[in-house]
């Protein structure tokens, strides 16, 4: 099969799930990553041809595809600050918006001595802990994770010394991350409420972990109580809590992290001006 011929129709099927141009976007990212050309191969060299043995792992890569599984499961790796990440229905896929979270957790680390400690909790596929952990050398690492599943994936993310990985329960209060305290807190935690299904698109809503996204309608604040709880236990008196929150609830998020007794509890937007973060300091 001519590599453009595939491009073509697998770009018009994909077209009726996703958006035209996303549809092709997708299409095109799947033959970099599968054969190894890049995105203009077909139109430069018309004849191309895919070599026999690589069609039927694209055609049940579309089929996947077009029942709205994300390319990122289908490939096994998302990129996350430049780096590659393994991936699986056991944890979220990285998004960009935390990106900035992990840029604010090492404008912080600037601030404080060498050596400093970071706790991520609610770790997923360890995007947050890793990226920390390489871009920050002195820094030691624990993250936490409630899924036996997702630590597996975030221990074997890289080959050499790594984060330190625990299965801890943030709900639970049992606060044993290691001896000592921490001088940052990091968290991405579960923050859509129930609600809000109904605005998911079927990719996100049918193939992510519920349990990394989800929380009641009545209490969609209880992860960021946990948080609050760990950081009174185990966040150094000078120490610096940032997570990522639901733009929704902005102004709740905030008074709970105040009525704790927190201090310089402050709203941080995103690129696009949305209230997507959150920090305080003890």
């Amino acid at each position: 099969m001519l590599l453009g011929d595939f491009i073509r129709e697998s770009s018009r099927a994909l077209a009726s799930v996703y958006p035209e141009r996303e549809a092709r976007n997708m299409v095109l990212i799947l033959c970099e990553e599968r054969l190894g050309v890049k995105s203009y191969t077909h139109i430069v060299e018309p004849r191309k041809e895919i070599p026999e043995d690589m069609v039927s792992m694209l055609t049940s890569d579309m089929k996947r595809l077009l029942g709205e599984e994300p390319l990122q499961y289908v490939l096994g790796r998302a990129d996350f600050c430049g780096r590659k990440f393994k991936v699986d229905r056991n944890v979220l896929i990285p998004r960009p918006e935390t990106e900035q979270l992990v840029a604010e957790v090492e404008k912080t680390s600037q601030s404080k001595r060498s050596g400093v400690r970071v706790l991520d909790l609610c770790t997923g596929s360890g995007c947050i802990a890793w990226t920390l952990f390489k871009d920050l050398p002195s820094a030691e690492v624990v993250a936490v994770d409630i899924s036996w599943q997702a630590l597996d994936i975030a221990r074997n993310q890289f080959d050499g010394p790594s984060p330190v990985f625990i299965k801890s329960d943030i709900l639970d209060g049992n606060h044993n991350y290691g001896e000592g305290r921490f001088d940052i807190i990091v968290s991405n935690p579960p923050y859509i409420m129930e609600k809000e299904k109904s605005r998911m698109r079927g990719n996100v809503l049918d193939h992510e972990p519920a349990l990394a996204l989800f929380v009641p309608d009545s209490d969609p604040l209880l992860f960021y109580r946990a948080i609050a709880s760990a950081a009174k236990d185990v966040l150094r008196p000078d120490g610096i809590c940032i997570v990522e929150i639901n733009e929704l609830l902005g102004n709740e998020t905030q008074a709970l992290f105040e009525n704790s007794g927190f201090r310089s509890v402050r709203q941080i937007p995103d690129i696009f001006n949305k209230i997507r973060f959150i920090s305080f300091s003890r």
